[in-house]
């Protein structure tokens, strides 16, 4: 038995451990374990968003279980005080873990440059406890501040200060900018009170980012009103105060330290043991493995390795640990296979960062081939970004989730659609469309269903073959060879003379051409007449107008029976025998797509128990294919 564990849940360690379980899925000589202290995985590049209530805390949290159900990893939470290289073991208070290949992906935590008082007077930015931390501090000086009568006082409760302008510090600063306007009016503060300032040692905000991108952030931040600093030497932080330069003394009750980051308090452990440069980081190889230990690997931000070409490591950054995820699964596969193993060529996409939530810089594309992006189109390219990230770790299950907090549950227009689509009414108002819609559609299909009854081979819902001849002419014809002949196109004429009778919606050329192909094909004889098909297909769509109608009275399956009658409005549309009335059909039906039969209907019931069973399914948990 082969054991290998991976430390840390990070987005590095899920990753890993996700590829290992796919190579090695149906061999039972091989034992994958991830070990992290929380149950959950923590998408840190979100924090912002919950710092400053535009997300729930839950929605940047994904429970490892889940992650891994029906994959062959076993999830453990504990947290490891030690690793013993030489005697391949993992140590802590309670347990002792053995392993054959070890995955280092513990991340980073916070660094303070030893600044005197950074670590005890300021909020650290690191996790998921931080950003609830931060929430709940804004939140409270803001409810003390109301209540505070001394001006000195107040002013310093509404001071908030990060330090450190890199994507994290500015994601914050923006998003606090935009909360600052909802505190103010629950509070009855005056938003000229409240100061914003994001501070940094370096001359410029978002050094990583070309120059224009940086005028761009700069004048949006401005137009926040959030103070920039930079250049500006922060020589100590107090207790309710912080230096920024010899001068410049900022009373503050809040200070975020958002700073720099360096590893994480196991891998900082482990010096002497491992080669370490960069802020505690660990030297690799081009296989990612640890230079001291050939059965330890790195992953994420706690890879220090200079690609081929290069002068400087690897970012820590996302992206990172994505690229370097299947290399390390890879290279543990050929390790025990004996095969060849790959080394690590990064080719990073670019990087993104959003001021607020309707605005943002991005430099993205192809590796050497950047393109500069900003608003729209810069947020656009962050949200599928991480969307694309999520889809790789729990699926559609999280996608969706993730878009409801993104575009459709926001509150205060806090979308960059602007909040259109996050506009919310109770369902009850949908109950009578869609009884009147369910009424129209039983009444149009019991109307048909006497037809039927009277004459089942009676062809009425499909139109005439454009080739058909009167079968009596044709027969005179052979016999008589003077007489005219009788032109097919006529025919054709006075069919279609007989559609615009009844001011038929009008049809594309192309979609008409697609459609008289698959009816030649289905319905129609080489003589014009109907196939047998013909007829089945009418009593199929006249069953169907019967069943969908009374699904939407009773409010049953709502959302399946509004997109089946929109594909029947459409089939009628396409063969040119609709009228105007089915664009009212349509409409109502998108109308009734959202949740119509959850209020009053059946839906109410059945949905909640089916989702159940959905989720029980080892199909539906594997592939995620549920939501919460």
């Amino acid at each position: 038995m082969k054991k290998i564990v991976i430390l840390g849940g990070g987005y590095g360690g899920v990753l890993t451990a996700k590829k290992l379980a796919k190579k090695f899925k149906n061999n039972k000589e091989i034992e994958i374990t991830l070990i992290d202290r929380n149950p959950y995985h923590t998408l840190l590049t979100e924090l912002h968003e919950v710092a400053a209530n535009r997300a729930p805390e839950d929605s940047i949290k994904i429970d490892l279980k889940k992650i891994f159900a029906g994959l062959k990893v076993d999830v453990v939470l504990d947290e490891i005080s030690n690793i013993d290289f030489k005697g391949k073991k993992l140590k802590s208070e309670k347990a002792t873990y053995a392993f054959d290949y070890l995955v280092i992906g513990t991340g980073s935590k916070p660094t303070y440059f030893g600044i005197p008082g950074a670590e005890e007077n300021t909020f650290s930015f690191w996790s998921n406890d931080d950003a609830v931390a931060l929430k709940r501090q804004i939140r409270d000086m803001f409810t003390k501040a109301a209540k505070e009568k001394n001006a000195a006082v107040r002013r310093s409760m509404l001071t908030f200060v990060i330090i450190g302008a890199g994507f994290t510090g500015v994601e914050l600063v923006g998003e606090m900018a935009e909360y600052r306007e909802e505190l103010c009016k629950e509070f009855y503060i005056d938003p000229s009170e409240v100061r914003l300032i994001v501070a940094d040692m370096a001359p410029k905000i978002l050094p990583i980012l070309p120059d224009k991108l940086i005028s761009k952030a700069t004048a949006y931040l401005k137009k926040l009103n959030v103070e920039i600093v930079t250049g500006a030497k922060i020589t100590e932080v107090g207790k309710g105060s912080i230096a920024l330069g010899e001068k410049n003394v900022v009373a503050a009750n809040t200070v975020v330290w958002t700073a720099g980051v360096e590893g994480s308090e196991i891998v900082g452990s482990l010096e002497g043991d491992v080669k370490q440069e960069g802020r505690k980081r660990i030297v690799t190889n081009e296989h990612l493995e640890s230079v001291d230990h050939k059965n330890v690997y790195v992953v994420g931000d706690n890879i220090f390795f200079i690609p081929e070409g290069e002068t400087r490591p690897v970012p820590q950054m996302v992206e990172n640990a994505e690229q370097a995820a299947p290399i390390v699964a890879g290279n543990i596969e050929a390790d025990i296979k004996g095969t060849a193993k790959k080394a690590y060529k990064p080719g990073f996409h670019g990087t993104m960062v959003s001021i607020g939530s309707r605005y943002g810089v991005a430099n993205v594309g192809l590796p050497g081939k950047l393109f500069m992006l900003t608003g729209f189109m810069a947020m656009l390219s962050k949200h599928a970004i991480n969307m694309f990230y999520l889809s790789q770790v729990v699926g559609f299950n999280k996608v969706w989730t993730y878009m409801m907090h993104e575009f459709f549950h926001v509150e205060n227009r806090k979308s960059f659609l602007g909040g259109h689509f996050s506009k919310r009414s109770p369902n009850f108002w949908l109950v009578p469309l869609r009884v009147l819609l369910g009424g129209m559609w039983l009444y149009e299909g019991i109307d048909k269903l006497q037809k039927i009854w009277s004459d089942p081979n009676k062809i009425f819902l499909i139109p005439a073959a454009p080739h058909a001849v009167d079968a009596s002419s044709a027969a005179s014809e052979a016999v008589n060879a003077v007489k005219d002949t009788v032109d097919a196109q006529s025919a054709a004429s006075a069919v279609s003379t007989a559609k615009e009778a009844v001011q038929a919606l009008p049809v594309p050329n192309f979609v008409h051409s697609i459609t008289n192909w698959f009816m030649d094909l289905m319905f129609y004889q080489a003589d014009g007449s109907y196939t047998f098909l013909a007829k089945w297909f009418q009593i199929g769509m006249v069953a169907a107008e019967i069943v969908f109608g009374v699904m939407l009275i009773v409010g049953l399956f709502t959302a399946i029976s509004s997109i089946a009658t929109i594909g029947m409005a459409v089939m009628i549309w396409s063969s040119k025998m609709a009228s105007t009335e089915m664009l009212w059909y349509a409409a109502a039906a998108v109308a009734c797509i959202g949740g119509s039969g959850s209020t009053l209907g059946l839906d109410y019931y059945v949905l909640p128990w089916l989702k159940k069973q959905w989720k029980r399914i080892p199909l539906v948990r594997r592939w995620y294919l549920f939501t919460d």
